[in-house]
């Protein structure tokens, strides 16, 4: 089998190996620092072009887990997929779906509540947000919401500034 076998790096071996490049087999490649750590990459070609994505660190990634994920990661690219850009994806949507403004908005009234006559229960600070805000903007991230006030607020300055010269 030759450039196929896998499996040729154990722990031991990865923790004595030298600082250098050394395959374990079907695209998987440990880099070795002389300061004794390292990181793994996973070698392959999509499309005509040949890619390195890395796997993690040593200390982190064992062979056993490093094998594993090269496995998920050929068996993307065997779909045609490019794996960076599939784990960029991921990683994309991971963010995009963390600190919705009804989150926000619910922490935020849960921290002032106690400043808030009658604890908030007469409404008058979150049920203008819970009526007209949240229905419509409620399931977005904080985030998008802020850079496209910022685009809001930077466009009239803009226009301003360029009508003025």
């Amino acid at each position: 089998m030759g450039g196929y076998d896998i499996g040729k790096l154990t722990t031991i071996s990865v923790k004595s190996a030298l600082p250098g490049k050394h395959e374990d087999g079907l695209g998987l490649r440990l880099f070795k620092r002389a300061d004794g750590g390292g990181t793994w990459d996973f070698r392959y070609s999509l499309h005509g072009r040949r890619r390195e994505m890395g796997l993690g660190g040593i200390s982190s990634v064992s062979p056993k887990l490093a094998r594993e994920l090269a496995a998920e990661h050929r068996a993307t690219v065997a779909l045609g997929i490019d794996p960076i850009k599939n784990r960029e994806r991921e990683r994309r949507a991971a963010l995009s779906s963390r600190n919705l403004l009804r989150e926000i908005a619910e922490d935020a009234f849960e921290s002032r509540k106690a400043d808030l006559k009658h604890d908030g229960k007469a409404g008058r600070w979150f049920s203008p947000l819970a009526l007209h805000i949240l229905p419509r903007l409620g399931e977005r991230a904080g985030r998008d919401i802020l850079s496209r006030m910022a685009q809001i607020d930077i466009v009239p300055s803009v226009r301003f500034s360029c009508s003025s010269e």
